[in-house]
C-alpha cells in the first residue's frame, strides 16, 4: 500500500469525524482570524493524526459539547495539514508552546486557558471530557 495514500485516508477520516461533530473547519488564515474574532466563547481543537488524537482528543471534542454549558463557537485547524491556518490560531494561544492535539478555550478572541497533549496523551477521552466541562461550567453560559 502507498504510504501517501493510507496517509491521505488517516487525514480525511479526522477531518470528518471533527466537522460530524459540529466543528467549524478552518483551513486558511484569514478564516482562522474572523472565526477566533468573533465575540462570545471559542473552543479551538487543534487535530492531528496522532494516536491520542484519534483515541482520546477527538473523541472527548465530539462528546464534551453535550452539555448544560457550551461555548458559542466550535472550531478546529488541523496541525501538519493546514500549517499556515494552524501557525495563525496559535498566535492567539498566548503563553502556551505549540501543541497537538490540544484544545484552547477562548474568550472575545483572547486566551482563557488550554489543554496541552499532555494533558490529552495518557488520559482517557472520559477524563478529557471532565477537564472541557470543567472549562465550560467556569467560562460558558447554560444553554
Amino acid at each position: 500500500m502507498d504510504f501517501n495514500l493510507f496517509m491521505n485516508d488517516v487525514v480525511d477520516a479526522a477531518r470528518k469525524d471533527i466537522r460530524e461533530a459540529g466543528y467549524e473547519e478552518l483551513t486558511s488564515p484569514e478564516q482562522v482570524d474572523d472565526a477566533l474574532n468573533r465575540k462570545g466563547t471559542t473552543l479551538v481543537m487543534v487535530n492531528s493524526v496522532c494516536g491520542c488524537a484519534g483515541g482520546v482528543a477527538r473523541p472527548a471534542a465530539a462528546n464534551a459539547i453535550h452539555y448544560d454549558k457550551r461555548p458559542d463557537h466550535l472550531v478546529t485547524v488541523f496541525a501538519g495539514q493546514d500549517r499556515e491556518a494552524t501557525e495563525k490560531a496559535r498566535g492567539y494561544f498566548e503563553g502556551f508552546p505549540p501543541s497537538s492535539p490540544s484544545f484552547a478555550f477562548l474568550k472575545d478572541g483572547k486566551i482563557v486557558t488550554m489543554l496541552e497533549r499532555h494533558d490529552i496523551e495518557g488520559s482517557s477521552a472520559v477524563d478529557v471530557i471532565g477537564k472541557l466541562q470543567h472549562v465550560f461550567d467556569e467560562h460558558c453560559e447554560e444553554i
